[in-house]
C-alpha cells in the first residue's frame, strides 16, 4: 500500500500533469487560431487588392466619360462592336439554321 506521502505526491504529478495538458491544449488552439487569422488576413489583403483593382477601373472609365468627344466617339465604337455582334450573330443562326445562301 502507498504511504500518504506517495499518496499526496501522485496526485500533485496527475495535477500538475494536467495542468500542462490542458496548457498544451491551449497553445494548440492558440496556434490554430493564428494560423486561422493569418489565413483571414490573406483573404482580406486578397479582397481589398481586387476591389482596389476595380475602383481603378471605375476612375479609368469615368475619366474616359467625363470628356464629351471621347464620350461620344466611345458610344460610336461601341455601337459599331454591337452592330456587328448582332450581324454577327445573325450571320451564325442563319448559317446554323442551313440557309448559307441567303448570305450571299
Amino acid at each position: 500500500m502507498a504511504r500518504p506521502e506517495q499518496e499526496m505526491t501522485m496526485e500533485r504529478i496527475l495535477k500538475e500533469n494536467t495542468s500542462v495538458g490542458r496548457h498544451i491544449e491551449g497553445m494548440d488552439s492558440a496556434i490554430s487560431l493564428t494560423a486561422e487569422t493569418k489565413s483571414m488576413r490573406l483573404d482580406i489583403a486578397n479582397f481589398q487588392s481586387h476591389v482596389t483593382g476595380l475602383e481603378q477601373r471605375v476612375a479609368i472609365m469615368e475619366d474616359h466619360l467625363n470628356t464629351g468627344q471621347d464620350r461620344d466617339q466611345e458610344l460610336l465604337y461601341l455601337h459599331s462592336k454591337l452592330v456587328d455582334l448582332e450581324d454577327r450573330s445573325c450571320r451564325n443562326t442563319v448559317c446554323f439554321l442551313g440557309f448559307p445562301k441567303l448570305l450571299e
